[in-house]
């Protein structure tokens, strides 16, 4: 295995970082007083999370180690919704959370604030344009930290190849390739060739980043713009392969990770993050590999986009928690837990200190994941057609196209209808 391409991944990650001193100036010594104030003692710092009991496995690793280091001001950690019980310090929020969490009062305080504000050194997002743009401010400064991002990447049971009498180091590089090595897997026995998590976020908005066509019409009032040629020509693809026992759709999130990892199906598109997770619950070597692309199109392949959870801090805590808690984010951000972090739970690197710390011939094998992830992010200038957007990411837009998506695969409507029916309805939301 080859050491990951430093300059690949300097492109990718070392520019979307700038190190900011943000530790506030040392101010002079005060004199003793007579009678010292007693320490506010700090309560536990409560994390939530719903990223899954191996993700939060892999995050209680690094708690647990905070914890030994820090145990007046301990982080404890829950699976559990942010707001199932009262507001925690900290939450980790994907897309489908963020709806009723920014609906009403503000519920959370800035990243940037309470790093400045603990006097804290904390490196400062520049926000790529393949990198969802949530956890960022109108003034480009980060108000969350983005702990789980991920990209989509082609997965593959290396086993179900081989008996298959494919290459089992060479995965499909096209769709067109994909096909014909489904074929040979359905000859083989297979009886589910391929699936997909994030149906709509894979095959619809990656899919469309990563042939240069737009995925949301700016303006005034945003909406989408999925119905062009190649998507109309992309979906109509995959409804011939779900006639054709070729697909198998097993839900909108991640179900159809789960079915991978049981051997149930030997190909999955799903965010690159399940790398580790995959190799401790398959009972079969996994290999991984870049998302397929149309070769018959020109100028592909162009970028994929980088989303996931967000780390949030929550609103009306006091100053000492916010000091504990911008404590415990330092943590986070060191080349150890940053280095950690990426080869167990399998997420890019936040910093340059992680980038730099995975580089090590010893974890090469450990983080191919991240090393073909950051080769599609960087593959080509982000364009503007080509950059992430925040609109398809608001639950009722992805809703729209979950659902017409769906209603191709149960064969309810062609393709060209689904995705004009998507685009009208993205018109007529608020």
């Amino acid at each position: 295995m080859t050491m990951l391409n430093r300059g690949a991944l300097c492109v990718a990650i070392a520019t979307l970082f700038s190190t900011h001193a943000m530790a506030a100036p040392k101010k002079p010594a005060a004199k003793p007083a007579a009678t010292a104030a007693a320490p506010v003692a700090v309560k536990d710092i409560e994390l939530v999370h719903t990223l899954g009991a191996d993700k939060g496995a892999q995050l209680q690793k690094l708690v647990d180690r905070y914890n030994l280091a820090n145990p007046s001001a301990r982080v404890v950690l829950q699976d559990r919704a942010w707001n199932d019980g009262s507001l925690p310090h900290l939450m980790i929020l994907g897309e489908r959370d963020l709806a009723g969490f920014f609906a009403g009062p503000q519920r959370y305080r800035p990243l940037y604030q309470v790093m400045k504000e603990a006097g804290q050194r904390f490196e400062t997002l520049r926000a790529p344009a393949m990198m969802t743009p949530t956890p960022i401010d109108s003034a480009n400064r980060l108000i969350a930290l983005p702990v789980a991002l991920s990209t989509p990447v082609l997965f593959y049971n290396k086993q179900a190849f081989r008996e298959a009498g494919l290459d089992p180091e060479v995965a499909p590089k096209t769709w067109q390739g994909l096909q014909a090595d489904l074929g040979k897997l359905v000859a083989a026995g297979q009886a589910c060739p391929y699936t997909t998590a994030q149906p709509a976020w894979i095959l619809v908005e990656n899919m469309s980043a990563w042939h240069n066509e737009p995925v949301v019409t700016e303006g005034k009032k945003a909406s989408l713009a999925i119905n062009g040629m190649l998507e109309v020509k992309h979906v109509a693809m995959l409804s011939s392969w779900v006639k054709a026992r070729y697909l198998h759709l097993f839900g909108r999130e991640d179900e159809a990770t789960e079915r991978f990892a049981k051997g149930e199906c030997a190909v999955l598109t799903a965010p690159s993050g399940a790398w580790p997770t995959l190799k401790r619950q398959a009972a079969f070597e996994v290999g991984v590999s870049s998302l397929p692309y149309h070769e018959d199109y020109y100028g592909a392949p162009q970028n994929t986009l980088a989303d996931g959870p967000a780390m949030w801090i929550g609103a009306g805590k006091s100053p000492a928690e916010y000091k504990a808690v911008a404590r415990f984010i330092s943590f986070m951000l060191t080349a150890e837990s940053q280095v950690e972090w990426q080869r167990n739970a399998g997420y890019l690197p936040l910093n340059q200190a992680g980038l730099l710390a995975s580089e090590s011939r010893l974890l090469a094998a450990d983080l191919l994941n991240i090393h073909v992830g950051v080769q599609q992010l960087t593959n080509k200038k982000v364009t503007a057609i080509s950059k992430a957007s925040a609109y398809p990411q608001r639950a009722a837009v992805r809703r729209i196209v979950e659902e017409e998506l769906e209603s191709v695969w149960e064969d309810r409507k062609p393709s060209k209808l689904a995705l004009d029916t998507a685009v009208a309805r993205s018109r007529q939301l608020d």
